[in-house]
């Protein structure tokens, strides 16, 4: 069993890793924009999942699974890649996106070698495994795909139902922490219960974490959450918050985005909204009840007392964290 089992344990490793990668010369303009996009930080929690999950479940040191934990790391960096194209987005963490830097073409093909540079590290050391990983990592990869093109498709729809959007999100967001934790498992050889248990603790864990930035993206302190507060709402886009209420005033709300105002009135009036129907709370409330049902999952999983310490911090910061 690692001695340490921390959140800064597991997130030196990968980092130490990342930044071990070595990348083909023959273009080296094609993976500039990989190497960049991996040093832009991030809060590598899904290579963490796949380390902890590892570690707690083969009581060993998680150095084994670090190939696997990397692969899901860059997996996610590829979509963020190109998401961030198809978004016409500008800055990511920080710092100018990688198609404002290189251009469009330059960041789909580098996004194009993330994932067959994700596909390669799930192979590494995986052994007799292989196929089992496979399996788990190209079906959460395909799930991916269909929860962003739903979420592209809900932008156009004044229609979509808080249970449409939580199936979306478990898609878009929660099936890749899923799929970390039962990466970590296979890596562990445990068995199918044990696997599938962590796997459902990951995918709660995912509804929680969406749930609460769909708070902070409204409710948040801009000077913590390193994000601009209500861009949701002036880009009309489709969380929690807004489709419930636009459940709850069906009239009044869609009048308000309507009109030509100021962003920061049309904000200033929305969340004035979400507060008469106590919508902040009841988002909060559901991100609550997922940290709690994932850290149930934790009991059908033979764990020391430390590791299950630590995955149930996961849960709970979730749903309380500030970023």
């Amino acid at each position: 069993m690692v001695m340490d089992f921390t959140l800064n344990t597991f997130s030196s490793l990968v980092e130490v890793a990342l930044a071990g990668l070595s990348y083909p010369t023959v273009a080296p303009g094609l993976f500039a924009p990989v190497r960049y996009t991996l040093e832009s930080g991030g809060k590598r929690l899904r290579p963490v999942l796949v380390l902890a999950s590892y570690s707690a479940l083969s009581k060993a040191e998680p150095s084994t699974a670090i190939n696997q934990a990397l692969a899901i790391e860059m997996f996610h960096n590829f979509t963020l890649l190109h998401d961030d194209v198809m978004d016409r987005a500008d800055i990511r963490r920080g710092r100018p996106t990688v198609h404002r830097k290189w251009g469009e073409n330059v960041a789909i093909l580098s996004g194009d070698a993330m994932l067959t540079m994700a596909s390669q590290l799930l192979a590494k050391g995986a052994g007799d495994r292989l196929a089992e990983l496979s399996e788990c990592f190209n079906k959460t990869a395909m799930e991916v795909y269909e929860g962003q093109q739903l979420d592209m498709e809900f932008e156009d729809r004044d229609d979509v139902s808080i249970k449409e959007y939580l199936f979306m999100i478990g898609l878009k967001t929660s099936v890749l922490l899923g799929c970390a934790c039962r990466l970590g498992a296979i890596m562990a050889g445990t068995d199918s219960a044990a696997s599938d248990a962590m796997y459902n603790y990951g995918f709660a864990l995912g509804m929680a974490f969406q749930l609460r930035d769909d708070w902070l993206a409204t409710f948040g302190d801009p000077a913590i959450f390193g994000k601009e507060i209500g861009g949701d709402i002036v880009n009309h886009k489709k969380t929690w918050l807004l489709i419930s209420a636009l459940e709850a005033e069906p009239e009044e709300l869609p009048a308000i985005l309507a009109e030509d105002l100021e962003p920061q009135e049309t904000i200033e009036q929305v969340k004035t909204l979400y507060e008469r129907h106590s919508l902040g709370d009841s988002c909060q409330e559901l991100a609550l009840r997922y940290s709690a049902e994932a850290k149930g999952y934790l009991d059908k999983v033979d764990m020391d007392v430390e590791a299950r310490a630590f995955f149930a911090y996961l849960a709970d910061q979730a749903s309380a964290r500030k970023h």
